[in-house]
C-alpha cells in the first residue's frame, strides 16, 4: 500500500496555541499504527493533518517518499472513516458506498464490481437496497469503512470510529477492523482515547499527551516498559499502582511499608541510593503471600477468573496508601479485612523527571 513519514510536524493555531509538539512517525507499508491519548493530547489533530483537513504549522508529511504536506487532501490519497459516519440518509447503502466513484464518473460496471466486494468482505451484500436508518450502529460504521475500501486508497484514516457504539458493538467492530486489515493489509492510521482498542488492533501505538509523543512502541512495549510515568499510568486496566519511596539498600521504604529489591533491582537502582524514586506495580503483577505488605481491605470486586481487591496499605487511609490487587480466583475478602500483598515486578522512575530508570544497555 504505502509508508507514511511525519518529520517534525507541528501544529499551531492562529491564536497561538499550540496542539502538536515536534511529532516523528515513520510508518510502515501495511502497518496499522494507533494513536492513543486522552482527550485534547493532539491525536485528532495530527491525524487531520495527515489527511490534508488541517494546516501543518511546521515539518514536512511524506508519503511513499513524495513530499505531500502543502498537497489538498482531495489529491491525497487517502481515506477518513470518521465516528460519525457520516453517510447520506437519503441514499441507498449500495449509493453510498459507490458515491466516491459516482463523482469521479468511473465505469458503472468497475462501480459495481467494487462495491460488491467491498460488501462482501464487511457481510454487507444483504443490506445494499436499505438506507442508513434501516442499519444498526455496527453495521453503518461497516458502511462507512466500505466507502473507503472502493477507493482503494493508499492509506486509511479513522478517527475515533467505535466511539458511537455500545460496549458489545464496540468489541464486535475492532474484530472485524483488524479482519479487515488482515485480509488488505492496508497502511492504517487509527485515533482512540481507548487503550483497549490501541491495545488489540496496532502494530504499533503511538501514546500523546499534551500535544507530546510520549512513546512509540509495540503494545507490548508500552505495556510491559513505559518510557515514563504517562505512559504507564495510561496504558494498562486497571491502571499501574504509585508510590514515593526511598532507596534504602537492598530495600524500597515507603510511608508505611517496605519492600525487598531483588540484586537485579537493586543494581538498577545503584545511582538511586538513599534517594527518593517512583515505585509503580501493575495489579496484575500483585499476588497474595506472607510477610508482604500489609493491607486492610475496603473493595472486593470478583471478576469470575479474577478478584479487584482495592485497600489501604498499613492500614492508613489516604489517597497515597491507596493500592489495588487483581488476584487470582474468586475472592472473598470484606471490608476491614486484613491481607498480605508481594509484588511481583516492579517499575521504577525518576521523581524529578518521571522518566523510567532502566538497567543500562
Amino acid at each position: 500500500m504505502a509508508q507514511l513519514s511525519l518529520q517534525h510536524i507541528d501544529k499551531i493555531y492562529d491564536n497561538n496555541v499550540q496542539a502538536v509538539f515536534d511529532c516523528n512517525l515513520d510508518v510502515k507499508d501495511g502497518e496499522l499504527i494507533v494513536l492513543v491519548g486522552p482527550s485534547g493530547c493532539g491525536k485528532s489533530t495530527t491525524l487531520r493533518m495527515v489527511a490534508g483537513l488541517e494546516d501543518i504549522s511546521a515539518g514536512r508529511l511524506f508519503l511513499d517518499g513524495k513530499d505531500i504536506t502543502q498537497t489538498p487532501a482531495k489529491d491525497r490519497d487517502m481515506a477518513m472513516v470518521f465516528q460519525s459516519y457520516a453517510l447520506y440518509g437519503h441514499m441507498t447503502i449500495y449509493e453510498n458506498m459507490a458515491f466516491s466513484l459516482t463523482m469521479r464518473k468511473e465505469n458503472p460496471n468497475v462501480i459495481h464490481k467494487k462495491v460488491l466486494a467491498a460488501a462482501e468482505i464487511l457481510g454487507l451484500t444483504s443490506q445494499l437496497n436499505k438506507k442508513p436508518a434501516q442499519l444498526s450502529g455496527g453495521q453503518r460504521q461497516r458502511v462507512a469503512m466500505g466507502r473507503s475500501i472502493v477507493r482503494n486508497p493508499k492509506v486509511f484514516l479513522f478517527d475515533e470510529p467505535l466511539s458511537n457504539l455500545d460496549a458489545k458493538l464496540r468489541g464486535a467492530t475492532r474484530r472485524e477492523i483488524l479482519l479487515l486489515h488482515k485480509k488488505l493489509q492496508a497502511t492504517m492510521l487509527y485515533v482512540t482515547h481507548d487503550q483497549t482498542e490501541a491495545l488489540t488492533l496496532a502494530d504499533r501505538i503511538v501514546c500523546m499527551s499534551m500535544g507530546h509523543v510520549q512513546q512509540i512502541g509495540t503494545p507490548l512495549e508500552l505495556y510491559d516498559a513505559p518510557d515514563n510515568v504517562f505512559v504507564a499510568s495510561f496504558i494498562g486496566l486497571p491502571p499501574m499502582n504509585f508510590f514515593d519511596v526511598k532507596v534504602s539498600g537492598a530495600k524500597l521504604i515507603g510511608g508505611n511499608f517496605q519492600v525487598s529489591l531483588t540484586p537485579e533491582e537493586k543494581d538498577i537502582l545503584q545511582a538511586y541510593q538513599n534517594k527518593e524514586i517512583i515505585l509503580g506495580v501493575r495489579p496484575e503483577d500483585i499476588r497474595e503471600g506472607a510477610g508482604g505488605v500489609p493491607i486492610t481491605v475496603f473493595s472486593n470486586e470478583n471478576l469470575g477468573m479474577n478478584t479487584l481487591v482495592h485497600g489501604y496499605i498499613g492500614g492508613l487511609k489516604t489517597a497515597e496508601a491507596k493500592i489495588s490487587a487483581k488476584l487470582k480466583g474468586w475472592q472473598n475478602y470484606k471490608n476491614g479485612d486484613s491481607a498480605s500483598l508481594i509484588f511481583n515486578k516492579k517499575h521504577f522512575f525518576d521523581k524529578d523527571t518521571t522518566n523510567a530508570i532502566r538497567k543500562e544497555a
